[in-house]
C-alpha cells in the first residue's frame, strides 16, 4: 500500500475545506478515487489533527472502546462517521472489522487474543524412574557418545590420509 506524504494530506485538507468532492480531490492530488473517498470520510469523522496524524504510528484500541464502537454501530444503528467521531477511530476498516466480529461472535470476539505459542501442558509430574531405567538411559547415552567419537576419529584420519588434497 502506497504511503502519502504529510504535504499531500495537508493539501487534501485544504481542498476538502474548500468543498472539493472525492472526484475533484482525486484529480487535483493525482490519487485514486477510493483513497480520496476514504480521506474525505475520515477527515470529516475525526478532524484535521487526527487525519494528519494517521499513518505515523499504529494505534491500538482497548477492548472497551472496540465494544462500545461496535455496539453503537450494530445495535444503535449510528452511522460510521458518527461512531468514528464519537470514539476517535481514524480507520474505517477497523470499525468494519469490529462490527463484523461483533455480529458473528458477540462481545467475546473483540477480546484481545493471547500472543505466541500456547503454554505446554504441565500435566502430571513424570514418574520417578527405577535404578534399572536410569542405567539403561545412561548406557544409551554412552553408546551414542562412543559412536560419535569413532566417527570423528575416522573423519580426521581420512583427512590426513596420503594422496588427499588438503583444503
Amino acid at each position: 500500500m502506497k504511503r502519502y506524504s504529510l504535504e499531500t494530506r495537508a493539501r487534501a485538507v485544504e481542498l476538502i475545506d474548500r468543498g472539493y468532492g472525492k472526484g475533484s480531490l482525486s484529480t487535483a492530488l493525482a490519487i485514486p478515487i477510493s483513497i480520496a473517498e476514504k480521506w474525505t470520510h475520515t477527515y470529516r469523522a475525526v478532524g484535521k489533527e487526527a487525519f494528519l496524524g494517521m499513518g505515523s504510528k499504529h494505534r491500538r484500541y482497548d477492548y472497551e472502546t472496540k465494544l462500545a464502537a461496535a455496539r453503537d454501530f450494530v445495535d444503535l444503528g449510528m452511522t460510521r462517521q458518527e461512531v468514528m467521531s464519537k470514539h476517535g477511530i481514524a480507520n474505517l476498516t477497523q470499525l468494519k472489522n469490529w462490527a463484523k466480529a461483533y455480529r458473528e461472535g458477540g462481545p467475546e470476539a473483540l477480546r484481545p487474543k493471547p500472543k505466541g505459542r500456547p503454554r505446554k501442558d504441565g500435566g502430571d509430574p513424570p514418574e520417578p524412574r527405577s535404578r534399572e531405567q536410569e542405567l539403561e538411559a545412561e548406557n544409551r547415552r554412552l553408546r551414542a557418545e562412543v559412536a560419535y567419537l569413532k566417527k570423528l576419529r575416522a573423519l580426521e584420519a581420512a583427512k590426513r590420509a596420503p594422496g588427499r588434497n588438503a583444503r
